[in-house]
């Protein structure tokens, strides 16, 4: 006979402590640790964040580590970097994670992402609201940005990366990895 354990709800997570050494995200009802950034990783954080805080301003807002709730009710996910534009911060609750995905969610892969969990992360943005994934590889410096319309398209240095959101302008895939 097994048992199964039932699945957490975001309510009971929000009840949850913050654990030593790492955050708690909700992955359909499991409780995942995830560790902090080690300094390589918060300092590409933080570089596109300032770089999109520019192109932000008056638009809506830039930043990092944000919790935010793909789908209603088992789910609460952090982006390495996200934007949410004015609109969507008027309609959201104050007492909640924001509702469905920012904008633009940039994911900066670390050794412990799997590719698996990666290929999910993105599918579940872009499937509720999300208008541009970014998958940052500072192994390799390149950057993939999907749109809902299912295309990637995988950046090198010396190439720009063309912006929509949060305003129109471009990026270069060198400034990224300084």
């Amino acid at each position: 006979m097994s048992t199964q354990s039932a699945l957490m709800t975001v309510e009971q997570y929000s009840a949850l402590p913050e654990p030593v050494g790492g955050r708690y995200e909700l992955h359909h009802g499991e409780l995942v640790f995830v560790t902090r950034p080690k300094l390589g990783h918060a300092e590409i954080q933080n570089r596109l964040a300032d770089f999109l805080r520019g192109l932000a301003s008056g638009r809506g807002v830039v930043w990092t580590e944000f919790a935010f709730r793909p789908l209603p009710e088992y789910e609460v996910w952090a982006a390495d970097v996200a934007f949410v534009s004015n609109d969507r911060l008027a309609a959201a609750s104050r007492k909640d994670y924001l509702r469905g995905a920012p904008e633009l969610v940039i994911e900066v892969l670390s050794p412990s992402n799997s590719a698996t969990e990666m290929v999910e992360r993105e599918a579940l943005c872009m499937e509720n609201g999300c208008l541009q994934f970014w998958l940052v590889d500072p192994k390799r410096k390149t950057v993939k940005v999907s749109t809902p319309d299912r295309r990637s398209i995988t950046y090198i240095e010396g190439e720009k990366i063309p912006l929509t959101v949060p305003a129109p302008g471009e990026l270069a895939v060198a400034e990224i990895f300084v």
